[in-house]
């Protein structure tokens, strides 16, 4: 939770953790079941027709009434819902909180080394990187995900607490590769955010930005964001899938990734990435940039 600080204009510390969150709730709520429907589209081998669209898509429950074949989309909501929330009110609701602080201490410093224009700007970029490396507590939650989708034989059969406290700090594994990453990625998300706003809308208060020119902030953000931690995420992802009793380090991953693979393997994925992450990612800073200051009219 982001703590408010008497700083003035600052939102509240309890309008970012309801904007932020409730970004992430719509973000799930949106895109999960779209996820779904997709990933049983793309497993089905069978020829697809209206009379067999419904069979695959909701699968047992294709005769169900209509409120249970909805809610037969959200196969595993439970690990998604704990990380994706967790992590949009940790990331939204904290780069404000880590902005109010380098502004109420640093602001003058910023100023005089980049001007008061790009100062403003450097000071939001630096607060996103800095939310981006406190991001690495998260990493447990982030690495069962990761598990769960392309390694669930790892589990065998273990729940979450049970993975917890026998694994402890395996869990952790790549943590440094994670700050490596998250510190340019939200540098790139929050910066390329702030000077859309400043050049191309000439917005002077960012927290007065319309609707529609956070939707085009929160697009130069999420694409930046993604293109420049996709090598540092090829390589946090690798560490990440393989075994708990794997010991692989990030460096021997590197090297057999440019030995076997060449450098442009760094980029793997980084089209499809784009288009599947990227709408996520943009509808839920729009939101959240969105609704923070509405909510910090009321509370």
């Amino acid at each position: 939770m982001s703590p408010t600080l008497n700083v003035k204009g600052s939102d509240s510390g309890a309008a970012r953790v309801l904007g932020s969150g409730a970004s992430g709730i719509a973000e799930l709520l949106l895109f999960h079941p779209v996820d779904t429907i997709a990933k049983r589209l793309m497993s089905n081998k069978s020829k697809v027709s209206l009379s067999t669209l419904s069979p695959i898509i909701f699968k047992e429950y294709a005769t169900a009434p209509l409120g249970r074949r909805l809610l037969s989309l959200f196969p595993g909501l439970g690990y998604a819902a704990g990380y994706k929330v967790t992590q949009r009110i940790y990331k939204y609701g904290g780069q404000p909180w880590f902005s109010d602080i380098l502004s109420k201490n640093y602001k003058d410093s910023f100023t005089n080394a980049f001007g008061e224009r790009k100062g403003k700007m450097m000071l939001q970029a630096t607060a996103g990187s800095l939310t981006g490396i406190g991001e690495v507590v998260l990493l447990p939650l982030d690495a069962l995900k990761i598990k769960r989708q392309v390694n669930p034989e790892a589990f065998r059969g273990r729940g979450m607490l049970r993975i917890f406290l026998e694994e402890g700090t395996t869990l952790y594994r790549g943590w440094g590769w994670t700050m490596a990453r998250n510190a340019p990625g939200s540098f790139a998300l929050f910066g390329a955010s702030a000077v859309t706003k400043e050049y191309v809308f000439g917005i002077q208060d960012y927290h007065k930005a319309t609707w529609g020119q956070n939707f085009v902030a929160s697009v130069a953000g999420a694409v930046a964001s993604i293109t420049v931690a996709a090598p540092l995420d090829t390589i946090k992802t690798r560490i990440q899938n393989a075994n708990f009793e794997s010991k692989v380090s990030g460096f021997t991953v590197v090297k057999d990734l440019l030995k076997n693979e060449g450098p442009t393997a760094l980029f793997k994925g980084l089209t499809p990435k784009i288009l599947v992450v990227g709408p996520k990612l943009v509808f839920s800073y729009t939101l959240a940039q969105s609704l923070i200051p509405w909510f910090s009219k009321y509370v």
